[in-house]
């Protein structure tokens, strides 16, 4: 399976996917920690995390996926979402919440 068709198949059969440097436990970036706490703060405390920094293929296959440049990358129901700064405005505007609503017991 090539790296698009592994992203695809990640991204399309998890609730919420978040690619990031490092893990939730451990985050190596202070933007991947910013995305995992507004989940949290969210309610979601368990998604599928992918740490983009042990895999140099998945780490550029995921920019061309989404065609977006930068890590984090927050996919909810097989959908883009954004990265880092759009995550916090829609924490901060309470979007993130409404989107995230019916996840929170799935996820």
């Amino acid at each position: 399976m090539d790296t698009q068709q592994r992203i695809k198949e990640l991204v399309t059969s998890n609730p919420v996917v978040l690619y990031m440097k490092g893990t939730p436990q451990m985050p190596q970036c202070g933007f991947s920690a910013m995305a995992v706490q507004a989940l949290q703060a969210c309610g979601v405390s368990s998604f599928a995390a992918v740490n983009v920094l042990a895999d140099p293929e998945i780490r550029e296959g995921i920019k061309q996926y989404a065609n977006w440049p930068t890590i984090p990358q927050l996919y909810v129901n097989g959908e883009f979402v954004g990265g880092a700064d759009i995550v916090r405005e829609m924490y901060q505007s309470g979007e993130l919440q409404k989107l995230l609503e019916g996840l929170r017991q799935q996820a």
